[in-house]
């Protein structure tokens, strides 16, 4: 079952639930287009919020991916998520185990706020009927394990199974994860990503943190206000390359390697000079073995928060040196706002698919440039490219980050 020690690992499949569009190809589409899924708030009314808009996934109909009995029991995050499970695992062509097969899958995912909505409901429940008003089945949907705990049932997952709750970057730490068990020889298929809801808890959250924006999320921008909060599910399938070939299936790229990074600066604020996050490119390089000059493309935290955008462009430079000003650089948060948990999982499915296809998606609503944020953020129009390596970049409340790198086969 074990992998050679430096066989390399690689993504067979994508699944992806986004405001823009649900599976690889819509979701590709729309992102190369620069099409906002940046709306009006319509799953609650947001009239008595400091905020009125969201990037919402309101395409989705949890019907098409479960059966209606199963879709009743599991929350929207455990929803979205087993519906990009069940996405990726399709794209990669894999079956389901069998007993007479040596198929071990596992699955790691990440998130940020879990199965928020459930908690709300309880509120609800509490403040209108008390504590005996909240039923027993409400509460055993809320800790966000059972996200993962979902997508493992539904896939008959018979190998490691974790969630990592590091935040936004949770994403990042979920692939870096399922690597590592790749290689280690504990499994010999993973399913790893991560998943978010909208809900009130987060739209309140960060607008008392002044953190939000009005009208549109500009990342890098000049006149950048804030960031817009979303939602979505991204998993991908990871797998030994021998394997993948062995069976026939689509081999988008390789999982160079990740790092990590934790500054512990702030619960909510970055350190002054992106120390986390330098951190954790320096060892994502150090791991994968390559440097800065073999990065063709970075896919950037990119919140467009005033200060989340410019200490990350100081990282960049520090790490990159004078080299920062010619990788480009984009956000997709620009159009699909902050999926929080998801996010870094979104954006690592982009990278794979910006390798595959030659193209780097845009950085949308940039208007004026901003003296401290000089490098290329590929503004508005996404650009023909070939790119042989590309970095994921993600940061985190509590001085969590993640960064990972993957590449052309």
């Amino acid at each position: 079952m074990s992998p050679h020690p430096a066989e390399p690992i690689v993504v067979t499949g994508i699944g992806v639930v986004t405001p823009i569009g649900i599976g690889k190809t819509a979701f590709w589409d729309s992102l190369v287009a620069g099409r906002s899924g940046i709306g009006p708030i319509r799953s609650f009314d947001s009239a008595q919020y400091d905020v009125h808009i969201g990037a919402e996934v309101t395409a989705f109909d949890p019907s098409h991916y479960l059966p209606a009995d199963a879709a009743r029991h599991l929350s929207r995050s455990s929803q979205l998520a087993v519906a990009a499970a069940r996405l990726a695992m399709i794209d990669a062509g894999l079956p389901r185990a069998t007993a007479s097969d040596d198929q071990v899958l596992g699955v790691a995912m990440g998130t940020t706020m879990g199965e928020a909505q459930v908690l709300e409901t309880i509120d609800e429940d509490v403040v209108s009927g008390g504590l005996t008003a909240v039923s027993a089945d409400l509460v055993t949907r809320y800790p966000c394990h059972s996200i993962a705990t979902h997508v493992a049932t539904d896939v008959e997952a018979t190998g490691p199974v974790i969630m990592l709750p590091t935040a936004c970057a949770a994403g990042n730490y979920a692939i870096g994860y399922a690597f590592d068990a790749l290689r280690r020889g504990r499994a010999t298929v993973m399913l790893a990503g991560g998943a978010d809801a909208f809900s009130r808890i987060s739209v309140a959250g960060f607008a008392r943190l002044s953190a939000t924006a009005p009208e549109m999320c500009q990342p890098f921008d000049r006149g950048r206000k804030g960031m817009v909060v979303g939602e979505g599910a991204a998993v991908l399938v990871l797998e030994p390359l021998s394997r993948a070939r062995a069976r026939g299936a689509p081999v988008y790229v390789e999982v160079l390697g990740y790092g990590l990074g934790c500054d512990a600066f702030h619960m909510t604020g970055s350190h002054p000079e992106g120390l986390g996050t330098v951190t954790a490119m320096q060892n994502a390089f150090r791991q994968a073995g390559i440097g800065p000059d073999d990065v063709d493309y970075l896919s950037a935290h990119g919140t467009g928060t005033p200060t989340n955008d410019r200490i990350e462009t100081v990282a960049i430079k520090q790490v990159f040196g004078e080299r920062a000003y010619q990788v480009p650089v984009s956000s997709i948060k620009s159009m699909i706002g902050h999926a929080m948990g998801a996010a870094s999982a979104i954006e690592a499915a982009v990278c794979a698919l910006t390798v595959s296809h030659g193209v780097i998606p845009p950085t949308i609503n940039y208007l004026e440039p901003d003296p401290e944020c000089d490098l290329d953020y590929v503004p508005n129009t996404a650009r023909d490219c070939r790119v042989n390596v590309a970095l994921n970049n993600s940061s985190a409340f509590g001085g969590n980050n993640a960064v990972l790198l993957v590449g052309r086969v």
